[in-house]
């Protein structure tokens, strides 16, 4: 099992007095990410569809999803010191390695996907302005100087984003003071309102996203708790306010048909026209340097956790007092100037915003659950209630569908598929997360709304086995996974004589089991007790094991053949009748059981020796059945044996018989045999001799109960592996196999 380093550990070098503050660390480059290109390119067509007020409604929707977000961020930024990585660092850290590496390494892609993207939009529009210029080469250019920015410093990278926050501003002011235009002469490619309201909110949304773009620095933050709250909240407001005023300037200055026909209306508008072209070229840029800012932070937490392959985890060296990721930003712009190369990222762009929208919902059911369970660890200073968190990663859900039904679901199936290959590393975080705390909230809630009678609907064996070490008796450990089809819970029990280990001696026992246990594939628990001999253990944990109204069903253990031990032994089958616990006693040698010393089903049938379906009867049809059904046992054929004295019963019995078991569909062979003037006991050895299987009815424990058995135990002593059981719960084991029509 590969175990991570914790990247809690891995401080920033740099002085507190040496990091970015909330206005440059965060603010900036958040609200540039915020106020984009689809601001100055698609606002005008999301007003001439829809018109003012829905447009109003559509940034009040989108906005409210993105402050539901800010909020969650907010909440886990203020409970836990938020190191390098941003939001892969907070959901590994809440959800687990595994969650936080299926969302960080979709969100690094993502990121730095995006470099190329908006270096090849400012080529796009450089080059309308320029045509004698080459795109792809302006978007190479581009990608290069934006990545030498970050590798100088972080610190000059945001630098360098307020004079594009000044042309912005420009901008904005310039359309501000602009007046209205004519109607435009260019053809009309859509006609007004010929596009559905929740297609434009699908087209607007991504305007407000980009609030990762500072939390991505939290590693270069002077204070990221305080930081990242005050940041984003206020990068949303202020973009909320911005887009909340521009719709009005577009409805009175210009006619919905001019408004969809040119996506640089805002050129016309404004009293300086270049002002909007210098605001699209700083828009660009900005979210270009917030990415390669942002993305090889997120791989150098990746790498350092352990996410990555060995061969990867270079990535995670930092370098100078900011601790910055220079390795990471090259290998970033080899991605990018890679994708720049292709010059055509359209197929891949909705991916791209799944992945962030990904990062989003995950984050609001992050902060949702840790609020909701109210563990004593999670103590934000900053508190939202867990209904706001769930009804952000709700709305986050339904606005990725809403963008692209077919790209949401590629990007599930990227992120499961990067879970699972992280689940089958085993990866374990040196940190805790709430899985442990939603488990128990789940067990605790189900507990409660168990039923403290047995249900026949929904029976089915829960075993406890008394298997000492599982390597010894393996036969025990298989017999109960047959039975139990990984559905029913199986607890293996050893017992240790007092004195025999220490504590830590007997938890290093209990995962040398466990480990054993999980290479064999077998879920399981493990108890340990430690007792004067091992029939007082055994019966401790049978009066004591479980919690609540979820207790073992079913004892399942291997015979004795020692004299001194069997009234202990049959002393012990009585406690466990007593308990109300049904009893298997599985007669056979490891060797004797399938898959065991190289031993297959030789006729592959069971034979199940019935008198009825009262109790043993019913029991013992059900575990015949549910062996039938187990992978090991597949299709092997259950024979129902019925002995009748004679030849004037055995026509009545085979009419009953074969009643009973099309009645019952559980695919078992009836078979009535005249005893005629042969014992039962010559009748078992003879019919079952070459069966792979044999299950009897045992007797309840009475006075005489060790002498019975001592008799049963001579008279099968020949036979196939055997397994004798005894129904010991106030349940008719007959309606968990019928059912009222």
């Amino acid at each position: 099992m590969s175990k991570s380093p914790d990247s809690s550990v891995i401080v920033s070098k740099g002085a507190a007095s040496q990091g970015l503050g909330t206005f440059g660390g965060v603010f900036t480059p958040s609200i540039l990410t915020i106020l984009g290109v689809i601001m100055y390119l698609r606002f005008g067509w999301v007003v001439g569809h829809v018109g003012l007020w829905q447009t109003l409604l559509i940034v009040t929707i989108s906005t409210s999803i993105t402050l539901l977000t800010g909020l969650s961020i907010s909440a886990i930024a203020t409970d836990q010191v938020v190191r390098a990585g941003g939001a892969y660092y907070m959901i590994s850290r809440s959800l687990g390695i595994e969650t936080g590496g299926a969302v960080g390494i979709p969100l690094y892609l993502a990121q730095a996907f995006s470099v190329a993207l908006y270096t090849i939009g400012f080529a796009e529009s450089l080059v309308q302005v320029f045509p004698a210029l080459s795109q792809t080469l302006v978007a190479l250019i581009t990608t290069i100087l934006v990545a030498i920015l970050a590798l100088k410093s972080a610190d000059i990278a945001i630098k360098a984003q307020y004079f594009i926050m000044a042309a912005i501003l420009l901008s904005l002011g310039s359309l501000l003071l602009g007046q209205g235009v004519e109607p435009t002469a260019l053809p009309a490619t859509e006609a007004p309102g010929s596009v559905g309201f929740w297609a434009v909110l699908a087209v607007f949304f991504p305007a407000v996203t980009g609030i990762m773009a500072g939390v991505n620095m939290s590693g270069d933050l002077k204070e990221p708790q305080r930081a990242i709250p005050k940041g984003t909240l206020a990068a949303i407001a202020v973009g909320y306010v911005i887009y909340m005023l521009i719709p009005f300037l577009l409805a009175w200055w210009a006619d919905p048909a001019t408004l969809i026909a040119e996506p640089l209306v805002m050129r016309r508008m404004a009293l300086w026209g270049d002002a909007i072209l210098l605001g699209v070229w700083g828009a660009t840029l900005s979210s270009a340097i917030g990415s390669i800012l942002g993305a090889p932070r997120v791989l150098q937490a990746l790498a350092r956790d352990g996410i990555l392959p060995g061969r990867l985890r270079w990535l995670g060296r930092g370098y100078g007092p900011m601790d910055e990721p220079r390795m990471g930003t090259w290998f970033t712009l080899g991605i990018a100037l890679a994708a720049v190369s292709v010059g055509d990222l359209n197929l891949i762009a909705p991916i791209l915003t799944m992945f962030f929208l990904t990062t989003y919902l995950v984050l609001n059911v992050s902060a949702g659950l840790e609020t909701f369970l109210q563990s004593p660890s999670f103590r934000p200073t900053f508190k939202v209630h867990w209904s706001l968190s769930l009804l952000g990663a709700v709305g986050c859900l339904m606005v990725m569908f809403l963008i692209n039904a077919i790209a949401t679901v590629m990007a599930a199936a990227i992120v499961l598929g990067i879970f699972l290959w992280l689940q089958r590393r085993e990866m374990e975080g040196a940190w805790g997360d709430l899985r442990n705390g939603l488990w128990m909230t789940l067990v605790r809630t189900g507990l409660f709304q168990l039923q403290t009678t047995p249900d026949a609907k929904n029976w089915r064996p829960h075993l406890l086995v008394f298997s000492g070490a599982p390597t010894k008796r393996p036969h025990l450990t298989e017999l109960a996974v047959d039975l139990t089809h990984n559905r029913g819970l199986i607890t293996l029990s050893s017992v240790l004589p007092p004195g025999a280990r220490s504590g830590s001696q007997q938890d290093a026992l209990e995962s040398t089991i466990k480990d054993y246990l999980e290479r064999q594939g077998t879920e399981a628990f493990v108890r340990l007790v430690t007792a004067p001999d091992p029939f007082s253990g055994m019966e401790k944990l049978v009066d004591a094991y479980g919690i609540g109204p979820l207790v073992p069903n079913t004892v399942l253990l291997g015979d004795t053949e020692a004299e001194n031990t069997r009234d202990r032994f049959c002393q012990m089958i009585a406690t466990c009748h007593q308990a109300r616990r049904n009893v298997l006693i599985f007669r056979s040698q490891p060797e004797h059981y399938p898959a065991f010393g190289g031993r297959v089903l030789t006729n592959r049938r069971i034979d199940v020796w019935w008198g009825g379906l009262q109790a043993n009867g019913g029991l013992m049809l059900i575990l015949a059945y549910l062996l039938r059904t187990s992978d090991r046992w597949r299709n092997a054929e259950v024979y129902l044996n019925l002995v009748v004295p004679n030849d004037q019963a055995q026509a009545a019995a085979e009419s009953n018989l074969k009643g009973v078991v099309k009645n019952l569909r559980i695919g078992a062979i009836p078979r009535v045999i005249v005893a005629g003037d042969r014992s039962f006991d010559d009748i078992l050895q003879t019919s079952s001799q070459t069966a792979d299987l044999v299950f009897l009815g045992l007797a309840t424990p009475s006075e005489n109960f060790t002498d019975y058995y001592l008799d049963l135990q001579k008279r099968t002593a020949s036979l196939p592996p055997t397994i004798l059981v005894l129904a010991s719960e106030e349940l008719e084991f007959a309606e968990v196999l019928q059912k009222d029509g």
